[in-house]
């Protein structure tokens, strides 16, 4: 049995109730190829770059130590996500990713109404970035104002006492390292 040429017409050409078909077809066509791409999969960093250094971030608090746990999450997520190879020298980069954590605020947010001591802390974290091309000592990206916040409980029962803001920073420090890299990769 021949096949059905229902959107045919005797003589070949496409009648009008086809066109919509056809349309259709064209415009997904048309908007599958305009150049989106999933999400993480960009990069928009200058394709020679091999090597990124990223030294200790500053601390400019007095909190001990913190500026490890940051640095740390950024050398991960970096190596993590991306093809470069992380050092931190200077001197062995193509790039330099550096920043300086400027302020740590905690604020107490819920109380116990018993005790009236504090249950939930929350962490303000102010820090800055700044990516520099070595060879131009140009800027690629900088911001000068990141902020991240997280909340973190305060036990009450001091014998199942837990203290919950080394895993609080953890979580900061993650995401902020995750944010970082999104932004020098998708694009700013």
């Amino acid at each position: 049995m021949p096949p059905s040429n229902k959107c045919r017409a005797a003589d070949g050409s496409a009648p009008p109730r086809c066109a919509p078909w056809v349309s259709l077809l064209l415009l997904v066509f048309v908007v599958s190829s305009c150049g989106y791409h999933v999400a993480g999969r960009g990069n928009a960093l200058p394709q020679e770059w091999k090597v990124i250094s990223i030294p200790a971030l500053k601390n400019k608090t007095s909190s001990y130590r913190i500026e490890q746990r940051f640095t740390q999450a950024l050398v991960r997520e970096m190596i993590s996500r991306t093809k470069y190879r992380v050092v931190p020298e200077e001197k062995d980069a193509d790039a330099v990713l550096e920043g300086q954590i400027n302020s740590l605020e905690t604020t107490p947010v819920l109380f116990d109404p018993v005790t009236t001591r504090a249950t939930l802390m929350l962490v303000s974290i102010s820090l800055r970035v700044r990516l520099v091309d070595r060879a131009s000592g140009k800027p690629v990206y900088q911001n000068a104002n990141m902020v991240f916040r997280n909340e973190y409980e305060i036990a009450t029962d001091i014998p199942s006492f837990f203290q919950e803001e080394g895993p609080g920073l953890d979580r900061m420090a993650r995401d902020f390292a995750r944010t970082v890299v999104s932004a020098l990769l998708e694009k700013f």
